[in-house]
């Protein structure tokens, strides 16, 4: 693992640097730990004033969770190394929120699922003109977790809804536009930046070195998408995009026609409910819910075959269409776990 992830202190910052370019610098369980453990120990250390996240590589920042195992235990019927993981995961992801100095996340590339919810909790998050942030969780069964439906919920107008439900990409305008970023510095310059923070450990720097954000696509459709995706279920939202018929409407249907109808409809869900209780801890326990019976009864195990076993990207879902999950369905993903309910 120690090949996977670097973990030291340079001057003033604690730094995290991920280690696994030729794996989009996915999440491994033993680098969930690792953070965890590095994150308890500089909270209370006063020679560390900030921290410093970023990772190898050109492709990625952290294109999401390690899940080949998750496949191969929950194919045997161990649902509990998944459960474990996510749980340990989403306490390591509430920390980064809770974190009590700054976090400077650094994300090129792509930066999905996992990676989420190691740079987009941070204080300052940083993109540049290969960022690509999104949450394509639903095409392989699963709900956007590590905490995203809070951000997705905090997200401008509807936003949060179109971007949970389709998986839409968002480069780096759409990031800041969507507040899943606060800032923009060409790549060129971060090892600069890098070196100012470690040497003063002054944040500030951060926002010296900005620079003005380019572009935002996803500006010229929120109205739009303020309107379509405005539904209190998934039928409401499919009702409305159905009857639309403009090139929005039919973009994100056929987005959302290639996920899981049930994470689909369990995600409009948690978003709604991480809107209303707008706290980080809400929304981890509302999603690991979904996460907690995901293998047992749920698509995320035929998504994970589809797309990262046997590749023939055909998921045979439990549910035909969009507008065939029952509410029942719903409710019952998202019920409490009582004594098995997340701890943070």
């Amino acid at each position: 693992m120690a090949e996977d992830i670097d973990i030291r202190v340079e001057g003033r910052a604690g730094r995290i640097t991920l280690r696994r370019p030729q794996a989009l610098n996915a999440l491994s369980y033993d680098m969930v730990r690792a953070i965890d453990a590095a994150l308890i120990g500089w909270a209370d250390d006063g020679a560390v004033a900030l921290v410093v996240i970023d990772a190898e590589g050109d492709r990625a920042f952290c294109a999401g969770g390690d899940i080949a195992e998750m496949h191969a235990t929950g194919m045997a019927e161990d649902y509990a190394y998944g459960r474990r993981f996510w749980a340990d995961e989403y306490r390591m992801n509430a920390r980064f929120f809770h974190f009590p100095k700054p976090v400077v996340s650094l994300m090129q590339g792509f930066t999905m699922g996992g990676g989420v919810g190691i740079g987009c909790h941070a204080s300052h998050r940083v993109v540049c003109e290969t960022s690509q942030i999104a949450l394509p969780e639903c095409g392989i069964g699963l709900v956007p977790d590590v905490g995203s439906t809070l951000l997705l919920a905090r997200a401008p107008g509807r936003l949060g809804e179109y971007l949970g439900v389709t998986g839409a990409r968002m480069g780096p305008g759409d990031a800041i536009l969507a507040e899943f970023a606060d800032y923009y510095i060409p790549r060129e310059a971060w090892p600069a930046l890098v070196a100012e923070l470690c040497e003063t450990g002054d944040w500030e720097a951060v926002d010296r070195a900005a620079a003005p954000a380019p572009e935002a696509p996803l500006a010229a459709d929120r109205a739009a998408i303020d309107r379509l995706f405005a539904g209190d279920t998934l039928r409401d939202v499919l009702n409305l995009l159905t009857i639309d018929g403009s090139a929005v409407a039919e973009g994100a249907l056929k987005l959302m026609n290639r996920n899981s109808p049930l994470a689909v409809a369990c995600t409009v869900e948690l978003v709604h409910r991480a809107r209303l209780r707008d706290t980080i801890d809400a929304a981890l326990e509302q999603e690991y819910r979904f996460t907690y019976r995901a293998m047992e009864k749920g698509d995320f195990l035929e998504g994970i075959r589809a797309a990262i076993i046997d590749k023939d990207r055909t998921p045979r879902w439990r549910h035909a269409a969009l507008d065939a999950v029952p509410a029942t369905e719903v409710a019952a993903m998202l019920l409490p776990l009582g004594a098995d309910a997340l701890k943070l």
